[in-house]
């Protein structure tokens, strides 16, 4: 389990912004910290509550914010777009992400056997992680104001 003071594993997926690109984390590390915001599924109640919680109460001024989630890059960029989400999602189908910051979570309904846990890493510019928050169910969202200041104490 990746914890605080660890340093972020490196993996590869699908970014989603206004295009689809390759992503790696490593690449988007150096000025601004880093929040991976780990989602088990698109367009579901409480992972669009969590982004929209994120994309109107959080401030994303001084971070890199991505959410991460199981979901194919098509289905996230639709989400993106309906839900109007002004930061990138990535998209890892092949569960690179997941397994390196093991928060995989067995689901195992609608033909989908593994999503990923509800869980928050802040990653500063050295690429260390300087904030875990692992949901204990599926429901629970991030204490936001947490959120804010893990981000503040690693900018």
């Amino acid at each position: 389990m990746v914890d605080v003071g660890d340093d972020a594993p490196d993996f590869t997926a699908s970014l989603v912004t206004d295009d689809m690109e390759p992503f790696r984390l490593s690449d988007h590390l150096g000025d601004d910290p880093v929040v991976l915001a780990f989602f088990p599924a698109a367009f579901s109640n409480t992972c669009t509550d969590e982004m929209e919680a994120l994309r109107d109460g959080f401030d994303r001024d001084d971070c890199t914010l991505l959410g991460v989630s199981t979901d194919l890059p098509h289905a996230l960029a639709a989400y993106r777009a309906q839900y109007d989400l002004p930061f990138g999602l990535v998209g890892d189908p092949d569960h690179h992400a997941i397994e390196a910051y093991d928060v995989i979570e067995d689901f195992e309904h609608y033909g989908v056997e593994t999503v990923a846990r509800r869980a928050v890493f802040v990653i500063d510019a050295d690429g260390t992680v300087t904030y875990r928050w692992l949901a204990e169910r599926s429901g629970l969202e991030p204490d936001y104001a947490a959120l804010d200041e893990a981000v503040s104490e690693a900018a």
